[in-house]
């Protein structure tokens, strides 16, 4: 029973209509990406957790969204006696999402954060469905300071010497995903709407 009333708590929370992004197509695009790449992990279990709960908690207003959904994965899976291995790893991916940084030697979290932003990396149409997306979560700011604090993130992940962490998606997605964030910026910058 407990555990249907988690995936009830858990679609519920991603189908909320506050959400255009970070919604359960994003977590199904995670698991996808997760699945495709097929590079060995060591515990799998944990990316799986930590894609269906590293944005339950999603509120764009707070800044301790990642901590609160972390804790509420390990209060859950504690509950479902996950092993407590496989509850930090999946914790320790959840907080990763706060900078999307990941350790040099740290295999599970750069695999969740390439799956995490592949989007990215999207075809022309599909990224600027999620730039809109993303601007709608946002709405309750005013066009400049949108435009502002979007063009921060942006340009932050622009000065970084590599996007992605896996030779995998760096070979695949990482021209590509500048290519769509600096059109992004573009637009950001130009003084029309906020939607590319």
């Amino acid at each position: 029973m407990i555990v249907q009333q988690v995936f009830s708590d858990l679609t519920a929370a991603y189908s909320n209509s506050a959400r255009f992004y970070h919604t359960l197509a994003h977590i199904q695009q995670i698991l996808e990406t997760i699945y495709m790449m097929n590079l060995p992990v060591p515990n799998l279990a944990a990316l799986e957790f930590a894609a269906w709960f590293h944005d339950f908690i999603y509120d764009p207003k707070a800044k301790d969204n990642e901590e609160k959904s972390a804790a509420y994965a390990a209060n859950v899976l504690t509950n479902l006696a996950i092993s407590a291995e496989t509850i930090d790893r999946s914790v320790r991916i959840i907080l990763a999402t706060q900078k999307h940084q990941a350790r040099e030697n740290d295999i599970d979290c750069q695999i969740f954060l390439d799956a995490d932003l592949s989007i990215l990396g999207s075809s022309e149409a599909k990224y600027r469905e999620y730039a809109q997306a993303i601007a709608q979560e946002y709405s309750w700011l005013s066009e400049v300071e949108y435009r502002s604090g979007r063009k921060q993130v942006l340009e932050n992940f622009l000065k970084r010497e590599k996007i992605y962490f896996t030779e995998q998606m760096f070979t695949r997605l990482e021209e590509k995903a500048r290519q769509n964030i600096q059109e992004e910026v573009k637009y950001l910058s130009s003084g029309n709407s906020n939607k590319i």
